[in-house]
């Protein structure tokens, strides 16, 4: 059973920083695209953040500048440093990965369970 398990969420005011982690476990024989989505209440999830396995990163315009994503492969982690956090960035946000079990199987898309994020004004 693989699984996706974020931390580093809370609450924080505007302007402030966090920094959130996404931990593969279980059986990982690869990991493909990690990246990191959000929700707010009322709206539909939205991309946030991606870096492919060979390091290169894709941002939403609205966090550019501002987020910075990261993985450390080596122990099969994500991380997403926000910056100059607005209170537009409350939200949940989720890790999402492709990953891939036996050197055959397919990759497969897990998402974590989600953790919540809270700017204050």
């Amino acid at each position: 059973q693989v699984q996706l398990v974020e931390s580093g969420g809370g609450l924080v005011q505007a302007g402030g920083s966090l920094r959130l982690s996404c931990a593969a476990s279980g059986s990982i024989f690869s990991i493909n695209t990690m990246g990191w989505y959000r929700q707010a209440p009322g709206k539909q999830r939205e991309l946030v953040a991606v870096i492919s396995s060979g390091g290169f990163t894709n941002y939403a315009n609205s966090v550019k500048g501002r987020f910075t994503i990261s993985r450390d492969n080596a122990k099969n982690t994500g991380y997403l440093q926000m910056n100059s956090l607005k209170p537009e960035d409350t939200a949940v946000y989720y890790c999402n990965a492709d990953i891939r079990t036996t050197p055959i199987a397919n990759y497969r898309e897990v998402w974590g369970q989600g953790t919540l994020v809270t700017v204050s004004s």
